[in-house]
């Protein structure tokens, strides 16, 4: 299993679609969510996120969202540790998509 890297123009391709079996998680912090969030995203904490990882539907595809990259690859990796397969980490993060001036809102 790999974990797929995209990067901001794939990434924004596939928010525009809107995939019904996918799930964008942002793992910031709350005082990060404040600066904005993709509109529709779920937000956990990337230090919770194995507490929330039995409630979560392991045939749904997840996107996972920080600020740069790093914190959502870990993520990616803990939920591939747990048998999550459909694993997407957003590369350049909240980073490349306020700087390629897409929507947000705010927490």
């Amino acid at each position: 299993m790999s974990i797929q890297q995209l990067q901001i123009d794939e990434i924004h391709d596939l928010y525009q679609a809107k995939p019904a079996d996918t799930v964008w998680i942002d793992v910031r912090q709350p005082e990060e969510w404040e600066e904005g969030t993709i509109p529709g995203v779920q937000k956990i904490v990337l230090s919770e996120l194995e507490d929330h990882l039995d409630r979560l539907d392991k045939d749904k595809t997840y996107v996972m969202v920080c600020r740069s990259g790093g914190r959502s690859g870990r993520a990616t990796q803990m939920m591939s540790s747990q048998g999550f397969d459909k694993l997407i980490n957003f590369d350049g993060g909240m980073l490349a998509w306020n700087e390629a001036g897409y929507e947000t809102e705010a927490d």
